[in-house]
């Protein structure tokens, strides 16, 4: 089933959730409602001298490596100064890691960069099991950091 058809079907299911269904979430939902992913670290608005920690989290969610296919989880990306994908990127992998996006397929939840100094924007992005963001994405707020 394509993906339009899917959220056309689960737009029909949510529609009769008037029918008694109320509460009960969609197979076809991206992920759970209360799902958020954010930075532990750094602050927005950090100033950093050096190299920058970077930990995630997730909650409502769990996390699981590249290749895994179980309910309600995925793996951290990390994308530096550039936009979260949209529109038809939404249905491809994202791409691989360069000076613009960090894959942790293996599950792993925080890093360290060795940013250029200057200011840089970090945003996380949840990926599937294939690296495919969910549509919509889960993405996270996206935070300004300032290297020294």
């Amino acid at each position: 089933m394509s993906k339009i058809a899917r959220s056309a079907f689960a737009a029909a299911f949510v529609g009769l959730s008037g029918l008694g269904f109320a509460g009960v979430a969609s197979a076809e939902s991206p992920w759970p409602a209360n799902a958020k992913i954010y930075f532990i670290e750094p602050a927005n608005g950090a100033v950093i001298n050096g190299k920058v920690t970077v930990k995630f989290g997730l909650s409502g969610m769990g996390v699981a490596p590249a290749g895994v296919e179980k309910p309600n989880t995925g793996h951290h990306h990390l994308l530096i100064d550039i936009d979260a994908p949209s529109g038809e990127k939404l249905s491809q992998s994202i791409p691989p890691t360069d000076a613009h996006v960090r894959h942790f397929g293996g599950g792993q939840t925080e890093t360290t960069l060795d940013l250029p100094p200057g200011k840089h924007t970090l945003q996380l992005i949840l990926g599937d099991s294939a690296h495919v963001p969910h549509d919509p994405p889960l993405v996270s707020e996206k935070i300004t950091i300032e290297v020294k």
